[in-house]
């Protein structure tokens, strides 16, 4: 009986390892069902969110008539890509966010980012925060990945200690 509970308990704390941290992350569709767009609001869209590294930003578009280029501050301001950046040019083009910090994203399309507004700033935060860590001002959304965590492993705990 104790193998079989051993062999019970490694595999769920394998599920709880693999699927549990993918699940904190945040897949954000950038301008909502407009998607990214001429005239888009970043400031109302981004209004609530946090961004945190892990979590993707998926830009939809009509390939062809828009893309995106990840810029620098200088750049963003300036609507102006370097000459060697690379357009993601998809039309669904899924960024996961790797690092904290800023991070600035244009279309380079005509003078979609001048004009019209195309342009999108963030600043994306460490991970999750420990459970000690005091909340943030805009901390709904981390709370819920948060929550949603510890209800996992509270579970898995639960189907672990029934078991014995």
């Amino acid at each position: 009986m104790a193998s079989n509970s051993s062999k019970m308990f490694f595999i769920i704390s394998l599920v709880t390892v693999l699927v549990i941290p993918s699940s904190l992350a945040t897949e954000f569709v950038v301008g909502d069902d407009k998607g990214w767009g001429l005239d888009f609001d970043s400031q109302g869209w981004t209004a609530g969110k946090e961004f945190r590294v892990g979590d993707k930003l998926v830009f939809k578009y009509t390939p062809g008539v828009h893309n995106v280029l990840r810029v620098n501050g200088t750049e963003f301001q300036a609507c102006q890509a370097a000459d060697n950046a690379v357009p993601l040019v998809t039309g669904n083009d899924v960024i996961t966010l790797a690092t904290a910090g800023r991070k600035w994203y244009i279309c380079g399309v005509a003078r979609h980012c001048a004009t019209r507004n195309m342009k999108l700033n963030i600043t994306v935060l460490d991970q999750v925060a420990s459970p000690t860590s005091a909340p943030g001002p805009n901390s709904a959304a981390t709370g819920n990945s948060a929550s949603s965590f510890y209800a996992w492993t509270l579970l898995m705990l639960g189907i672990v200690a029934m078991m014995y």
